[in-house]
Formats: C-alpha cells, sequence, structure tokens
C-alpha cells in the first residue's frame, strides 16, 4: 500500500514538471523575406565554338589488286616510297595467253591473203559477191579475238593507277594471286583531307568554304587550317549525325586523329547565365527570376555551353531579374530581399 502511494506521488511531481517547461522557439519564419542576390540578364555576343572528332584521309587512296587470276612472274613494290603514274608494280604470268594471241596472227596472215584473192576475183567476176563476204568476216572476226587476247595479256600486267606514296608489300614472288588479293596500297598523301561528323543541330556550324581549325593528338597545341569542301546531302539516320569533308593545309599521316573546332557562321547576342543557376527538373529546366519582389519559377531551353556558363534561348527577356545566389531557400512566390546585384558577365568568366 506505501508502494502505491509513492508511485502517485511521483507522478505528480511529474506532471507539474511538464506544465514548468517552456514552449520552443519556432526560429524559422516561412513567411519572412529570403535574402538572395541577383543579376540582370543582357544579351552578349559569345564566340561559340564545338569541338569534334575527325580522321585525316588522303585525297586518293586504293587497294592494288588484280583484274585477273595469275602466278607473279615479276614484282617491284617500292615500299613507303614515291611512284609515279603508270610505273609497272608486278606481273602476272601470260604464257599461254601469249600462245593464243602469235596463233591468231598467223590465221589472220591466211585469211588476210584468202581476202585478197578473193576481193580480185569477185572484180572479175569469178566468185560470188557473198563468197567474198564470207572471207571479209572471218578476217574481221580474228582481228576481234585478237584485241580480245590482247586485254587480257593487259590485265596481267598491273600498274599504278596514280602517283602516290606505296605501301607495305602483301605478297612475294612467285604466289598465286585472285581478284581479291591486295599487292599493295597506293595514297595520294601531298593532299589531305579531314571527315569528320557532327550533330545536326549545329549544321548553321558548317558551309562549303568555310574555315576550320583542326588539332591533332600527336601534336597538341598545333594548329593547322582546313577548308571545308564538301558537305554529305543525307544524314545518317542511325546517328543523326552530318558528315562534312574539308581539304588540310598540313602534314599529317592519313588515319590520324584529329580535334576540329568549329565556330558559328553568324554570331547573334545571346543570354548567358552561370550554369550552376540552373534547377534541373525530370522534364524542364528551371530559372529563379524576380516579378514584383516575389520570386517566380519560369521553364527554360538551353543551347551552347562554356565551361561556367549555359545559353538561354527561350524563357527569359533582357532586362530579366535572375536569382543567382541564394536559391536554396526559395519558394515559388517567396517573398525576396534583394542583397547585391551582380555584373552578369562576371559571373560567367
Amino acid at each position: 500500500m506505501r508502494k502505491l502511494h509513492n508511485f502517485a506521488f511521483i507522478l505528480v511531481l511529474g506532471l507539474f514538471a511538464c506544465k514548468d517547461k517552456t514552449k520552443p522557439t519556432d526560429k524559422f519564419n516561412a513567411s519572412a523575406p529570403v535574402s538572395v542576390d541577383i543579376a540582370i540578364a543582357s544579351a552578349q555576343v559569345v564566340d561559340k565554338v564545338i569541338e569534334v572528332n575527325g580522321s585525316v584521309v588522303a585525297s586518293e587512296f586504293v587497294d592494288i589488286r588484280p583484274e585477273t587470276n595469275g602466278r607473279i612472274v615479276f614484282l617491284q613494290i617500292p615500299e613507303g616510297k614515291m611512284v609515279a603514274a603508270g610505273t609497272v608494280l608486278a606481273k602476272l604470268n601470260d604464257a599461254d595467253l601469249q600462245a593464243q594471241l602469235q596463233k591468231i596472227k598467223v590465221q589472220l596472215e591466211l585469211a588476210n591473203i584468202n581476202e585478197q584473192r578473193n576481193k580480185k576475183l569477185v572484180q572479175a567476176k569469178g566468185i560470188n559477191q557473198s563468197d567474198y563476204d564470207i572471207s571479209l568476216q572471218q578476217v574481221n572476226s580474228l582481228k576481234a579475238d585478237m584485241a580480245y587476247t590482247q586485254s587480257l595479256i593487259d590485265k596481267t600486267v598491273i600498274k599504278a593507277p596514280f602517283a602516290g606514296q606505296m605501301g607495305l608489300k602483301q605478297v612475294s614472288l612467285g604466289a598465286f594471286i585472285s581478284t581479291a588479293t591486295t599487292i599493295a596500297t597506293l595514297q595520294k598523301v601531298d593532299q589531305l583531307k579531314v571527315d569528320f561528323t557532327l550533330p545536326e543541330v549545329y549544321q548553321n556550324y558548317i558551309k562549303v568554304g568555310k574555315k576550320v581549325t583542326v588539332e591533332s593528338i600527336a601534336n597538341p597545341g598545333v594548329k593547322m587550317s582546313a577548308t571545308i569542301a564538301a558537305i554529305e546531302p543525307q544524314i545518317i539516320a542511325t546517328t543523326r549525325n552530318i558528315k562534312v569533308r574539308a581539304n588540310l593545309q598540313g602534314k599529317l599521316i592519313p588515319g590520324a586523329y584529329t580535334k576540329v573546332f568549329l565556330g558559328e557562321n553568324q554570331q547573334k547576342p545571346s543570354i548567358l547565365v552561370p550554369s550552376n543557376v540552373i534547377i534541373p527538373d525530370s522534364k524542364v529546366k528551371q530559372l529563379v527570376v524576380v516579378k514584383d519582389g516575389k520570386a517566380k519559377f519560369i521553364n527554360v531551353e538551353t543551347g551552347y555551353r562554356t565551361a561556367s556558363a549555359v545559353e538561354i534561348t527561350s524563357g527569359v527577356q533582357v532586362g530579366d531579374s535572375l536569382v543567382v545566389a541564394g536559391m536554396l531557400f526559395v519558394r515559388d512566390g517567396s517573398d525576396l530581399k534583394i542583397g547585391k546585384t551582380l555584373p552578369l558577365a562576371d559571373i560567367i568568366k
């Protein structure tokens, strides 16, 4: 019974102790203005430059292959050296064709004799015109056979189609090769080109005759100039890219990996904002602007980017007050207390 009275006494003391405690003060006042810094949106002429990857190609390139099958009886491939157009690089065995050509020549000599004899006879009314026509037709047929055989012999001689630098030899003397066999490569390296692709959204960065800057990863910092010579008329459907070819003024090895820098064809004023003031959302991008002393979240579209700034293509007008500091505590419709008005150009440097 005594234990029960003690417990009731302790409970009563606890209740009085709770009443004596003061209520905690809520230090955060949601209705208080939020202190922010702003910047005034202004138009700036920005030198927009994009970087894409490119590859150096020779102005002319060919895999040297034979036009017929056969065994190599002559081979002269000056690896890595320049050759003139028409230089004989290899020759295939043509003994059977030469024998066939000689046989046709003998037959043609006899056919010519018969044709001349019949020509005199037909003039003397000794034979019919049809007999002479047959002998004349035989002469023409043998001439055609001889021309065809000579063309087969010509195909056994492999020549350089243009002046250029030879690649490495791929076959040896005495090898039997087919029309699918590559003997060597030939490239015209005195005139080089650069092939590159860029997204179709940047199609206003290219036009025929425009100068672009090329930098090789083998020589970083060394800039070369190239002139756009041609643009593929069809966009690559799988990548949505445009293929471009430019004539390069410089010396590089064909196949070299390069960086190509392109600028806009026409520079137009743009609104740039610091990249850290863009509020990304799952579907849209937003900025906070000041309207009548209150915060307003607006949807924007972005374009060109630099290391510290983003171009705003729509949603912001010149003269708008953009919140650039203190956005963490800002909500849509919050009252704002303007602290500093910062120069926008200094923020994005």
